[in-house]
């Protein structure tokens, strides 16, 4: 578990460190119907006046990716067509974008109470543990791609998703780790259209250690989100992908 609290820590090894859906309601993944991309991308410089910034999401803290994504080179699964599946868990926007730019978002801790020597002494501190890290984590990159370079990116993570459904190895600067399933899940539905998925390692002594990302397109920019809960996971709590952040998210590039 140590290495999972590193992990919300540091969002660079949110995917495979943490190895210790129906899609959107608008449209289909595969791009059927979708709604015909702008040609032209949106610059860096236009990216970071649309994602996320401190103050839009409620109770959360916004800012930066502590110790930046990794490059794209550095993550890969052993079977290449898992690719944009891991790299998504890592922050790394499928396909080729034109331009990208990444925020952290961090659920806020509630409002700590005084532990006394005999709750510790009674076993209750690791309760107390669990309390104190049940927060999500949620790492978002936007990235704009020319012409329908976004239903492109989007149709390979939807088919990467499908594709590694048993599982998966893979590794991050020469860092491995495994997922044992990869299972897909119902989005929020935002968006022109969208998948959900989770990924999950649960072959060791901590049993289910799953780690959540939903992608969402709204146009020719992707929205990529990946959440990880380390007090959840501990405590057996299920979580999702933090629907708060979606939602300030989505209304940035409405």
């Amino acid at each position: 578990m140590r290495l999972c609290a590193t992990a919300a820590v540091s969002a660079l090894s949110l995917a495979l460190v943490t190895g210790c859906s129906g899609t959107g309601s608008k449209d289909s993944a595969d791009g059927t119907n979708a709604a015909k991309p702008a040609a032209k991308a949106l610059s860096a410089a236009e990216l970071k006046k649309l994602i996320i910034a401190q103050g839009d999401v409620p109770g959360h803290k916004v800012g930066p990716v502590e110790g930046g994504l990794p490059s794209k080179d550095k993550v890969k699964a052993d079977d290449a067509q898992c690719d944009p599946l891991v790299r998504a868990l890592t922050g790394i926007a499928p396909g080729g974008p034109a331009a990208t730019t990444s925020r952290m978002a961090t659920e806020k801790p509630p409002t700590a109470h005084a532990t006394s020597e005999d709750d510790l002494a009674d076993g209750k501190f690791e309760d107390a543990l669990k309390k104190s890290m049940d927060l999500d984590v949620t790492v978002v990159t936007l990235a704009s791609y020319d012409g329908d370079g976004a239903e492109q990116a989007l149709k390979s993570l939807s088919g990467a998703v499908k594709a590694c459904a048993n599982g998966f190895s893979g590794e991050q600067d020469g860092e491995k780790g495994k997922f044992t399933k990869v299972t897909e899940e119902k989005s929020s539905g935002t968006g022109d259209e969208s998948v959900a998925y989770t990924a999950t390692n649960d072959a060791g002594k901590d049993g289910a250690l799953p780690l959540h990302g939903e992608a969402v397109r709204h146009g020719n920019t992707l929205a990529v989100y990946t959440t990880i809960n380390i007090g959840a996971m501990m405590g057996k709590k299920a979580y999702t992908v933090s629907a708060p952040v979606i939602k300030a998210q989505t209304t940035k590039l409405k």
